[in-house]
């Protein structure tokens, strides 16, 4: 176990990512991971977020969990630690943000371990590993395109790195886990090739901001409480 600092404690609160315990917990990956639960589950996501439809509370909910996931590669990178706890020490819980309930990541503190970016290649296939079992779970009761899924979670990546990458500190441990999350091979058993290659398109991060990156709506737009997103690609 690792003590997290209270610079890292700051940069995981602001980044909807708590080391409390929920006030209102809902469920652990774990319970979201057991088929049997997914219809209740994605029904509860979709009371607390208001969706229309359990396709809007699918994508809403995988933005958020996108934010827990992008979480890990900064610790990593910038501070060589990663969450590495078990699937039921993962809580996701109601807390209001903004003026508006939403759902956040609550993972056990103890799960924040001391990770060399020596270990980096199974630190990229474990965290491919265990997006891809939220996407199945979610997939598994809501009609909703995996691409959809992916780049909700791209979307957060894509501004860390560019912040990563262009900070003279962690700048060549971030160089290794982008180049990393780009190999096909370290994608096998996820998908045919690296989505996150195929979604930045032999760009660089930093010269995608401000442009239309996405191929797909992450249906924020019919979210109540939140709106169309800036680039969406149904913008006219």
């Amino acid at each position: 176990m690792t003590t997290l600092t209270a610079n890292q404690i700051s940069q995981l609160h602001s980044n909807g990512v708590y080391t409390t315990s929920p006030e209102h917990p809902l469920f652990t990956l774990e319970t979201l991971s057991i088929p049997a639960n997914g219809t209740e589950l994605l029904h509860i996501l979709q009371t607390v977020s208001q969706s229309p439809n359990t396709t809007v509370a699918a994508s809403f909910f995988m933005r958020r969990y996108g934010m827990f996931t992008a979480m890990q590669l900064v610790q990593f990178i910038q501070y060589e630690e990663l969450w590495q706890g078990e699937p039921d020490e993962l809580q996701f819980g109601v807390v209001r943000e903004y003026g508006n309930m939403t759902v956040s990541t609550y993972p056990a503190v103890s799960g924040w371990l001391e990770t060399s970016i020596e270990d980096v290649s199974r630190v990229v296939r474990n965290l491919l590993i265990q997006i891809q079992t939220v996407i199945n779970a979610l997939r598994a009761v809501a009609s909703v395109s995996p691409n959809v899924l992916w780049e909700n979670v791209f979307g957060f990546w894509l501004w860390q790195f560019h912040v990563m990458l262009n900070d003279p500190i962690c700048s060549d441990e971030a160089r290794i886990v982008f180049d990393h999350l780009q190999d096909d091979s370290v994608w096998e058993g996820v998908s045919s090739l690296s989505r996150f290659a195929s979604y930045l398109n032999g760009y660089e991060p930093t010269d995608l901001l401000n442009t239309t990156v996405r191929k797909t709506c992450c249906l924020s737009k019919d979210v109540p409480g939140l709106m169309q997103c800036g680039f969406c690609p149904l913008k006219e």
